[in-house]
Parts: C-alpha cells; sequence; structure tokens
C-alpha cells in the first residue's frame, strides 16, 4: 500500500478483509502508536512514564464468525493464519500473528470470567505505524484488535479490561516482559496531551502538550535498525532490575533513592548499580517533566530529555551508535532537546525542535548519519494523539 494517509489506511482494512475473506466486516477500529517522551523501562519497575499516542495508527476491520476459528491477515504480511480459540496459548503461535491471537486469548479469558463464550472472528490490519522503529506497532495492534473484540463480542470492555488484556497479550503469549506503558498510551491518550502514568496504581492523567500552540514540533527519527522487545537484552535489563530491588529490600526500585543506592554500591556491583541508577533518576525526570509542562508548557523540557538520553547510554547501555547520532546532530542543529524513545537496541529517537528549525535539523541528522555510513534515517513529524477507538460500524455487517 502506497498511501499511507488515515483514511487510505482504513478503507485498505476494510478492502483488504472483503478479497482475503469474501464477506463484509462489522466494522473498523483503530489504535495509536506511541512516542514515550521519557521514562523508559520505568514501567515494569512500578515507576512513572510520560508517552503521547502519535497520529500513526493501525487499522483493524473485524467480523465476527459463527465457530470458535480466528482468522487474521495484513497488508504487511503475506497470507492468513489461522487458530481456534480454544488452541491459542504461547506454543501454538509465533510470527506477527502471536499479537492478534494473544490479544483474542486475553479478551476471551475476560468474556469467559463473564460466562460468555466468544464466537471466532476474521480480522484484517492495515497501519501506517513503522514496524521496528520503537513506536510500538505491536500495541496499536493489540488495542484495536481489543476494543473491536470488545464490540463484536458484545462485552463493552471497560479501559482496565482491555489494559489487562492487552498487557497479558504481550507478556503470556508474546512472551515479551514489557510494562504497561504501550497499551496505555494506545488506549487512553487524548490530543495534544500527554499521559502521566504512575504504573504502580496505574493512574493516569492528561498533561498539556500542545505543540502547534507553542511554535514546536516533535520529529520522530527512525534509525532503521530493528530491535524486539522478545529478545534477550530487554529481559537481561529486567533482571538486573528485579535483582537490585531485592538487594536493596524494596518491592521495585520505585522506591529506592539515589541515597540508598550510593550506601548499596559495592553490594551491588558497578553494572547494577548503573542500570538501577538509571531507573531511580529516569523516575525523577518524569516527575520533573510533568511539572514543567503543567508550569513553562513543551519548550521546557529539553534539558530533562537530554539527560534521560545520556542516562540510558552510559548506565542503562541500552542506545546504539545510530540513536546517539540523531541525538547529537539534532542538538547540535538547534533542537532543544533530544532522545532515544522506546526500549533500546535500535528503533527512534525524537527531537524538540522550533517549528522554524525544523528543515535544519532534518538536514543535519540525515547528513550526520551519511557521513558515519549508516542506513538513512526515517524523520517525520508526529502530533499527540486520540486512543483507541471505534473509526466506522457498517450496519450490514455479516
Amino acid at each position: 500500500m502506497s498511501d499511507t494517509t488515515p483514511s487510505a489506511c482504513a478503507e485498505d482494512a476494510v478492502e483488504g478483509f472483503r478479497r482475503r475473506f469474501g464477506a463484509e466486516p462489522d466494522g473498523v477500529w483503530s489504535a495509536p502508536g506511541r512516542v514515550n517522551l521519557i521514562g523508559e523501562h520505568t514501567d515494569y519497575n512500578d515507576g512513572f512514564v510520560l508517552p503521547i499516542a502519535i497520529d500513526q495508527r493501525t487499522w483493524v476491520a473485524v467480523g465476527g464468525r459463527t465457530d470458535r476459528i480466528a482468522r487474521v491477515a495484513s497488508a504487511a504480511a503475506p497470507g492468513t493464519v489461522e487458530a481456534s480459540l480454544d488452541d491459542i496459548s504461547p506454543s501454538s503461535v509465533s510470527g506477527w500473528s502471536a499479537y492478534p491471537f494473544g490479544t483474542a486469548w486475553a479478551v476471551a479469558q475476560t468474556a469467559a470470567a463473564g460466562s460468555t463464550s466468544p464466537c471466532g472472528f476474521d480480522a484484517y490490519f492495515s497501519s501506517n505505524v513503522p514496524l521496528g522503529a520503537g513506536l510500538s506497532s505491536s500495541a496499536a495492534l493489540e488495542c484495536s484488535l481489543a476494543v473491536a473484540l470488545s464490540d463484536v463480542w458484545q462485552l463493552d470492555l471497560d479501559g482496565a479490561a482491555a489494559l489487562q488484556a492487552t498487557h497479558q497479550a504481550e507478556n503470556i503469549i508474546v512472551r515479551a516482559p514489557t510494562g504497561i506503558l504501550d497499551q496505555s498510551a494506545s488506549l487512553f491518550c487524548q490530543e495534544a496531551h500527554a499521559l502521566f502514568i504512575d504504573c504502580r496504581s496505574t493512574s493516569m492523567e492528561p498533561i498539556p502538550f500542545d505543540l502547534v500552540g507553542a511554535g514546536l514540533t516533535l520529529l520522530v527519527i527512525d534509525t532503521k535498525v530493528t530491535h524486539s522487545h522478545a529478545g534477550g537484552e530487554y529481559a537481561a535489563r529486567r533482571a538486573s532490575c528485579e535483582q537490585a530491588a531485592s538487594i536493596l529490600g524494596v518491592p521495585a526500585l520505585r522506591d529506592a533513592t539515589t541515597t540508598a543506592l550510593a550506601a548499596a554500591r559495592e553490594q551491588l556491583g558497578e553494572e547494577m548499580y548503573r542500570r538501577a541508577r538509571h531507573i531511580v533518576t529516569e523516575n525523577e525526570r518524569v516527575q520533573a517533566s510533568v511539572e514543567l509542562l503543567r508550569s513553562h508548557g513543551p519548550g521546557s523540557i529539553g534539558d530533562l530529555l537530554l539527560a534521560s538520553h545520556a542516562s540510558m547510554r552510559d548506565d542503562f547501555e541500552i542506545s546504539v551508535p545510530e540513536l546517539d547520532t540523531a541525538v547529537e546532530a539534532a542538538v547540535g542543529a538547534g533542537a532543544l532537546g533530544a532522545r532515544m524513545t522506546g526500549g533500546g537496541f535500535g528503533g527512534s529517537a525524537i527531537a524538540l525542535v522550533e517549528e522554524r528549525l525544523v528543515p535544519e535539523v532534518t538536514e543535519a541528522v540525515t547528513a550526520a548519519f551519511g557521513a558515519r555510513g549508516f542506513q538513512a534515517p526515517e524523520i517525520f513529524a508526529v502530533q499527540p494523539s486520540q486512543g483507541a477507538r471505534l473509526d466506522e460500524r457498517f450496519s450490514a455487517g455479516r
């Protein structure tokens, strides 16, 4: 699909459904990818995060069936993958279809708890969220399908239940040890706002983030270095954090302080100490960012973005040369701040830029990549956008 505008992607989901399954869908639903402004790897440490939903989304056309079979297909993948709702497990699914099947499994568990036995379904996905860019294309897929199945199966899932289902899909079926950041952003974000999430209590507060009003642009710099949350490095960082919390005698690193870390430095060992220090200081940076956004607006958080990147690069060690180059070149060309975003080991950086400097920053980053022999990045602007929703229901259905 060459046209990636929202209307084209929504229509592609519907037309793809008709071609693939020979029927009309019940409707089309969508959910956004996300950019995390600040707060990386803090979510599974019961900490704080501050994401926005972006205007790149995943659309899914869904139609109910009368049996227990689920069939999924995507504009981004060949063929159709089929599974019985009764047979979905971590060992029975693989590849991209693990995400929709995991979501169906988790939503069905919620339905079963309410004494409802859901039918099977057909689903066709179309998306303009870049894959492997650290913008949570997986959560966009999961959340779009979760709200669709809630409608098709007449479950009326509330936000908490949808969050639990999509998070379980990622953790249990996909077996990616992620926290709730991505799914929360994709479900609950609002236009012109960031979402301040306490990952322990799951309380959420919209924080004004009006880029247009401030004359600012948030650029995403997709390095084209792909990453995967299901990989070993992500799991190793999480295990290190859990071990550090155990040594410190706290439930999670959210409860640790820089003073306690310093006192236990020798016991933790240098690497684990630095891993924990990133989490503790990153939580502080998230809270400081929220206060600045409330009092001084989006242009005030640039230094915190830079400090966050340095911590991820040096203490948590999840950056790569392409991400560091993106940050350095963007700031050198006048960006107010920049940082890598997402789980790390590839993906994207973000740069907060005055609108008038967008061409210069874009040119500087592209030139820096070329000078270092890196693949050319994809650079585009994003706006804080709305979470998961029903886009259109078709009265004929099936």
